[in-house]
């Protein structure tokens, strides 16, 4: 149907307002979401109540912690917050780190705090806040969601100036939040094929009915994001075959416990 034709089926209603509207700049009510898809013969009760549903928050995600951060971080950042507070399933699979949503606070303020971009204490406790913050996703009592984590074994190497204090800390929480029951922890070991560790750090967002999944690429102003289905289906694919490659979810708790037992040992920086 012409934009133009189904302006029409609502009272008060035209094209610019339509263009408007389906671009996200106007708001428009849970009943008019209703009225307006039954017009168009949508026959998906489901889809239309989520999507009714959305419409009656306020606009801009202004309901969410992440408020507070407007105007102090980038904004791509801030969209990928928002986009990960609503996921029901999360794909993260970092390279060279530990993956965010498993980092200890010691761990993250070594992370950004380290960083030779050039930015303020300030700045960089603000990242830290907002790293953390974005935790609550794995545990909040509400539809916690599920997570599949892919750990490079490499990151357990790492040396900090704090001591290795910190990573016997990050190796505890691995191993805590392994537990739970809506999180499935794999290792990428040292010895798979270095195609695996080729790729830049990556998260695939999956949602509710009717919404798309996004897939998102890590970089330092907040990463880059897609909902184009042959870009998600790639990379869905990658994210697979990495999987199958890593370490089952026992073997991995096995080898974090050995690494916490100090076996096998990690650089130190100890002459």
């Amino acid at each position: 149907m012409k934009s133009g034709e189904a302006a029409k089926l609502m009272p008060g209603w035209d094209t610019t307002k339509l263009s408007r509207i389906e671009r996200g700049l106007y708001h428009i009510s849970g009943d008019d979401v209703r009225t307006f898809t039954a017009k168009l013969g949508v026959e998906d009760p489901e889809g239309v109540e989520e999507v009714a549903s959305v419409a009656e928050e306020p606009a801009g995600g202004a309901h969410g912690w992440w408020k507070a951060y407007d105007s102090r971080v980038p904004e791509a950042l801030i969209d990928f917050v928002q986009l990960e507070s609503r996921a029901s399933k999360i794909r993260m699979y970092h390279p060279v780190v530990i993956p965010g949503l498993l980092q200890t606070p010691s761990y993250v303020r070594e992370i950004i705090g380290g960083s030779p971009a050039a930015i303020s204490p300030e700045q960089a406790e603000i990242l830290v806040s907002i790293r953390l913050a974005r935790q609550e996703v794995l545990t909040r009592r509400d539809n916690p969601v599920e997570f599949h984590a892919l750990v490079p074994e490499s990151a357990f190497h790492a040396t900090f100036e704090a001591g290795p204090g910190v990573m016997k800390d990050q190796l505890r929480k691995l191993l805590d939040v392994s537990e739970r029951p809506n999180v499935r922890l794999q290792i990428l070991p040292l010895t798979a094929h270095p195609t695996y560790g080729s790729n830049g750090a990556t998260t695939i967002l999956t949602f509710k009915h009717p919404w798309v999944s996004v897939v998102s690429v890590d970089n330092p102003m907040g990463g880059t994001h897609s909902e184009d289905p042959a870009e998600i289906g790639f990379m869905e694919r990658v994210f697979t075959a990495a999987a199958d490659t890593a370490l089952p979810v026992d073997e991995s708790r096995d080898l974090i416990t050995e690494y916490l037992e100090g076996k096998p040992k990690w650089p130190t920086t100890e002459a």
